[in-house]
């Protein structure tokens, strides 16, 4: 080895060392990190809840054009923090995906999530979850005019999924001969059906619906092959069980009252 290769093996070494140190202490010293105990007890010491919501999935969460979290989940959240706080605003939102939600859930970066999560009993090993706020089914969102009219269609044919959702799971279920590519963002999964890189996206119909209101050459295929429910997860254990007996409280209260009506009207869910 070299003098310059042993140098820059130094050079990667210490660093690796310096963000190592810095992660840690970022990680640590964010008050959501100090499990244990009660965490309705934490939150309310803290001053603010920590959300995990999407920051892509309109009409759910989304950053408008002033840079603020908007969308249903985002409003749910702010009816918790009124709740847990007496302040709808003391909310932190941290931005998730479906491939880290569980990561940055369970190892104490959010406090819950509230991010388009479908309730399942695969899911509900890794995380405890509310009762169900909103009632969706997955479906297909095609080009104007496609020749596909339904699952079946896509037997051999490239069909675009989200890494990580419900239905990359569904689709290799139920139609294990379709060819399914997996994207990142619903965005990236969108533009590959425009492109012609896959005949159909499948997901949600809530979340599916505001891109064919956006763009009216594509279209949601009426037929939906699932019937799911959103819930917001929390972290297994009893650190979280008087934080999920209010939150089932605070989406209770939201139905009486009509709240979850006037949400769905709002953002074009209804």
């Amino acid at each position: 080895m070299t003098k310059k290769q042993k140098g820059l093996l130094i050079f990667a070494i210490v660093a690796l060392i310096c963000w190592t140190i810095f992660w840690r202490y970022d990680y640590y010293k964010d008050p959501a990190t100090k499990k244990g105990g009660d965490l309705y007890k934490t939150i309310v010491k803290r001053g603010y809840v920590i959300v995990g919501v999407k920051n892509d999935t309109p009409p759910f969460g989304y950053i408008d054009s002033t840079g603020q979290y908007v969308g249903f989940d985002v409003d749910i959240a702010h009816n918790i923090s009124k709740e847990l706080l007496h302040d709808p605003n003391k909310v932190k939102f941290v931005p998730v995906k479906d491939t880290d939600r569980f990561r940055l859930l369970n190892n104490g970066k959010v406090d819950m999530l509230i991010a388009t999560m479908t309730i399942t009993p695969k899911r509900q090993i890794f995380a405890d979850f509310s009762n169900a706020y909103y009632i969706t089914g997955q479906t297909l969102l095609v080009k104007k005019g496609s020749s596909v009219r339904s699952l079946g269609d896509l037997s051999n044919k490239p069909v675009g999924v989200i890494y990580g959702s419900t239905a990359e799971e569904t689709i290799k279920f139920l139609l294990p001969s379709a060819k399914v590519l997996g994207y990142r963002t619903y965005e990236d999964a969108y533009r590959a059906l425009k492109n012609g890189t896959v005949l159909g996206v499948t997901s949600d119909d809530a979340i599916l619906r505001a891109y064919s209101l956006k763009d009216s050459s594509v279209t949601l295929l009426s037929k939906r092959y699932t019937r799911d429910s959103y819930g917001i997860a929390l972290r297994r254990g009893g650190e979280s069980d008087y934080l999920l007996d209010v939150i089932n409280t605070v989406i209770s209260d939201m139905d009486n009252r009509g709240v979850f009506i006037q949400l769905r009207h709002k953002w074009g869910l209804s």
